[in-house]
């Protein structure tokens, strides 16, 4: 399937505090960012023209640029500002939503105390990636090679661009395989997370998740864990070895990009997408766009 490339669509990106072409937005190839992975990011959705948990995402943003040592030089209600600025601009209803900050290119060694920090917030056509029918078949997921990091060798809790490397590696591997994404361990063999999405599992009605302590805490995860609660489930945070899969019945992922989405099998693990997994589907889409949920 043929893609567009990002450089060459048309529209408008904030830019360092004002809207600019989308052709015009440019960085010199010497920015510390693409040399040393100091860049922080953030993944959003509006949908029918309201950005979800647009606060929330733009305080984990500054958050991740703390960790990484560096100041976003705009506020929470700036970055939020700027953020529906972008998407009215564009013409969107609904969309996905990038803001990315990083070092420039003012220094170009490890150190880089005195480069600028640069701020950009893109929009594009993202639309969901299933239907619920097609969701309700369940996805396929490989088992990554490589693990998420002892989050006292990397910044985990960030979201910044460098941790996805072993992401992206991950689930080239995994798609070449047949599959749509991979299941990532931690440092210990224990289950963690998807290459970009966090993961659940239920037992006896049970929702059971990995401990978030080394991988992001997702936002989307966030609200699955509130829109469960809403509805009486028990939802248990904690170490969650491979061996234990088969014992759970349903699993699923969440995240900006993948929502929630059904997972029939992991690596050797089978699951049956039911009851629960229907529910947040049709709870979550509630909940991110009530006017569409409504129709």
């Amino acid at each position: 399937m043929s893609v567009l490339p990002f450089d060459q669509r048309d529209g408008y990106i904030w830019f360092n505090g004002a809207l600019i072409p989308w052709r015009d937005a440019k960085l010199h190839v010497l920015s510390h960012g693409l040399h040393y992975g100091s860049s922080v990011f953030e993944g959003e959705r509006a949908y029918g023209g309201v950005i979800f948990k647009s606060t929330e995402h733009s305080e984990r943003f500054k958050r991740s640029a703390q960790i990484l040592d560096f100041e976003i030089p705009y506020s929470v209600a700036e970055l939020d500002a700027a953020k529906a600025a972008v998407v009215k601009a564009n013409g969107f209803d609904s969309c996905y939503v990038r803001p990315v900050a990083w070092r420039g290119s003012e220094m170009m060694a490890v150190a880089a105390q005195n480069s600028t920090i640069n701020v950009a917030i893109a929009v594009w056509d993202w639309p969901s990636m299933f239907d619920v029918a097609t969701k309700m078949k369940g996805i396929r997921l490989d088992i990554a090679d490589y693990r998420r990091p002892d989050p006292q060798t990397a910044p985990s809790l960030a979201k910044a661009a460098g941790l996805y490397m072993i992401c992206t590696i991950s689930k080239h591997r995994a798609e070449r395989r047949g599959y749509a994404d991979a299941l990532m361990l931690d440092w210990q063999g224990r289950v963690a997370e998807c290459t970009g999405a966090n993961i659940f599992f239920v037992k006896d009605g049970v929702l059971h998740t990995p401990l978030a302590d080394c991988f992001l805490d997702g936002i989307t995860r966030r609200t699955v864990i509130d829109l469960a609660r809403r509805r009486g489930m028990e939802v248990i945070e904690r170490r969650i070895m491979p061996d234990e899969l088969p014992e759970f019945s349903e699993c699923f992922i969440c995240g900006t990009g993948a929502e929630v989405t059904p997972v029939a099998e992991a690596g050797p693990y089978r699951f049956t997408p039911g009851a629960i997994s229907r529910t947040l589907i049709e709870d979550y889409t509630r909940e991110v766009n009530p006017k569409a949920a409504a129709a």
